[in-house]
Order: structure tokens, then C-alpha cells, then sequence
């Protein structure tokens, strides 16, 4: 068994010789000697399991790849309506192979700090830096595409200004860390100028990969937000009055990809991962010995079944606290 306390030591022990105290040289409580007792009492051992449950006990648990422990992912995806163009596997929308590809990138990149940044006509954070890959799943499954009706052209570096910042604050705050981006998208710029490029220190990206989604004939795209919804019509060209298709633009992506440094994969559903981390030098950031040291136990927390002590303690002293109301309130109905 290991301890990881709340807090140091000397803070926890004066704590609970304080809360003892206030237990047992409590004046106000001296009233009724035979419930004082048991009040005493329950609230001794309410003290006990709190701080039990602040020392952190836990077991180990099975063995956690933490490889890639040394890594901030940032995953940079196209949220325009087109990523909901049908023509992923068997007329999918778009956005279901990004997800998938971030989750399969996720696993092979275990222990590593991840982050999403979209970008339509705006670039927003989605998840900052974190570890926690429920949080990235979380987010994986809520991302929408941007509404059609309000999308007057995008540009496909929109997020190209956000993106340096997080670098650069990433290098500045712990330059020791690997920066590896992912881009996510089809392509295709609706903005009426030319994409400004990606012009960032190519000392900032220490890998990733420029990830297509799309056909050349083309896929339509539902007049929805959502990628579960099924239901609607299909968003119509107001130039021809048909379904409007979404086309990838394979030679922007390859632009892009040669800005960032990265290679340029096309991506269809069924495709491996692999070629997408495959170029990732783990050593490059911490010897072997540090990367196998990475490899802890993780740990089982058993500080919840002492809370829930806690809790069960708290509902009996309400429940006879409110007992010994009630039958205050009935010997004193009961007096002539």
C-alpha cells in the first residue's frame, strides 16, 4: 500500500488533533451525558476515516504505458460545414474519421499531454493541454462543425496565429517537452483570398502529420450540426439551386504539411494509424532509461470507501439530531 496525503504531514496531524478537540472539550455538548457520548463517538471516528481518506491510500494497480510521457499533441482540426461531407468510407461525414483517427493517435501516443484547437471563421481551444484521455474523448465526441448559415468563408491557416502561440508558450515554459502537431482537414478554402501560410519555427514542431479527409468527386453535406443527426436536407449551391459538394484540395494540404514540416497522409476509414506516428522519434526527448522509468503502477485509490464512512456517520448524527428534536418538542407538549 502507498500514501499520497492532500497535504504535508504536520498539517494533517494538527488538523485532526484540533478537530478531536473540538469533539470531546466541546461545553455546549455536556447536556445530555448518555447521547453526548455516542455523538462523541461517531464524531471520533468521522474525524479518523476523513483524515485516513486525506492520507491517499491506494494499491498498485496493472502497469501504464507512459511512452510518449514527454510529448505535447496538439490536434488542429477544420470545423468549417464541409468536414460533414458525406464521402468518408461508405458516405460518411468527414468528422467520423477525424474522431477516430484522434482517438487511434491518442492510443498510440500513450501518457502524452493532448490538445484540440478548431478553427472555422474562428479558432478556439478546445481542450487545453491535459492527460486525462476521458477529457479528450469527451471532446472528441462533442466537436461540431460549424453552422452553414452563418459561415461566410474561411481560410484553411485560420488557426495558424493560435497555433504559434501555443507552441512558442510551450517551448518557453518547458523546452524539454516535444511539440508534435496533427492537422485535420479537406482542404478546401472558401475565403476569397489565398491562404496565408503557416509560417512558424519549424524548430517548434517535432513531428505530426497533415491529415486528408475527402474525394475528388466530392460529398454532400447535411444541413445540420451535428454528426449524429441523420434527419435534413442536404445544404444547396445558390448558384445552381442542387446539393453544394465539398471537394479536398490534396495540393493545399500538401502546402500546408511543407510549412509545418510534417508529411501529408490521405485518409479513409479502415486506414492504419501507424504512418501517422510512425515518424515520431520518442528517444529524441529522454533517454531509454528515462522512457522505462515512465512506466509506473498506477494507482488504485482507496480513499472513497472511508468517505463514504464519512458520509453514512453524517446522515446518522443528522438522523439523531433530529430525533432528539422531536422528542424535546414532545416532552415539552407533554408538560401541563
Amino acid at each position: 500500500m502507498t500514501l499520497l496525503p492532500v497535504a504535508p504531514w504536520p498539517v494533517l496531524l494538527v488538523l485532526a488533533v484540533g478537530a478531536l478537540a473540538a469533539v470531546w472539550w466541546n461545553p455546549a455538548s455536556r447536556s445530555v451525558p448518555g447521547e453526548s457520548r455516542a455523538t462523541h463517538w461517531r464524531l471520533t471516528a468521522a474525524v479518523l476515516l476523513l483524515g485516513a481518506a486525506a492520507l491517499r491510500p491506494a494499491v498498485a494497480g496493472e502497469q501504464a504505458d507512459t511512452t510518449a510521457a514527454n510529448l505535447n499533441v496538439y490536434f488542429v482540426v477544420d470545423t468549417t460545414s464541409s468536414i460533414i461531407a458525406e464521402d468518408y468510407g461508405s458516405e460518411r461525414p468527414r468528422i467520423e474519421g477525424v474522431a477516430a483517427d484522434i482517438s487511434a493517435i491518442a492510443a498510440r501516443l500513450p501518457g502524452a499531454r493532448y490538445s484540440i484547437v478548431t478553427f472555422d471563421q474562428d479558432t478556439r481551444v478546445r481542450l487545453p493541454l491535459t492527460t486525462d484521455t476521458t477529457a479528450l474523448d469527451a471532446a472528441v465526441e462533442t466537436m461540431l462543425p460549424e453552422s452553414y448559415e452563418v459561415s461566410h468563408g474561411s481560410s484553411v491557416t485560420e488557426a495558424k496565429e493560435r497555433l504559434k502561440t501555443l507552441l512558442q508558450q510551450s517551448d518557453s515554459r518547458a523546452p524539454e517537452r516535444g511539440r508534435v502537431v496533427y492537422y485535420f482537414g479537406d482542404g478546401e478554402q472558401t475565403a476569397p483570398d489565398p491562404p496565408a501560410p503557416f509560417d512558424i519555427d519549424k524548430r517548434l514542431v517535432n513531428g505530426g502529420a497533415v491529415l486528408g479527409y475527402g474525394t475528388s468527386s466530392g460529398g454532400r453535406m447535411k444541413a445540420t450540426r451535428s454528426r449524429f443527426d441523420t434527419s435534413g436536407s442536404y445544404i444547396k449551391d445558390p448558384s445552381t439551386g442542387e446539393d453544394a459538394r465539398s471537394v479536398i484540395s490534396e495540393d493545399t494540404l500538401r502546402a500546408i504539411a511543407g510549412q509545418l514540416g510534417v508529411p501529408y497522409l490521405h485518409r479513409d476509414a479502415g486506414d492504419d494509424i501507424g504512418p501517422a506516428v510512425e515518424g515520431i522519434d520518442l528517444e529524441q526527448f529522454g533517454t531509454s532509461q528515462e522512457i522505462e522509468k515512465q512506466k509506473v503502477l498506477a494507482r488504485r485509490e482507496l480513499y472513497w470507501p472511508l468517505l463514504l464512512g464519512v458520509a453514512g456517520l453524517a446522515a446518522w448524527e443528522v438522523g439523531a439530531a433530529v430525533t432528539a428534536l422531536l422528542q424535546t418538542r414532545r416532552r415539552k407538549e407533554a408538560r401541563p
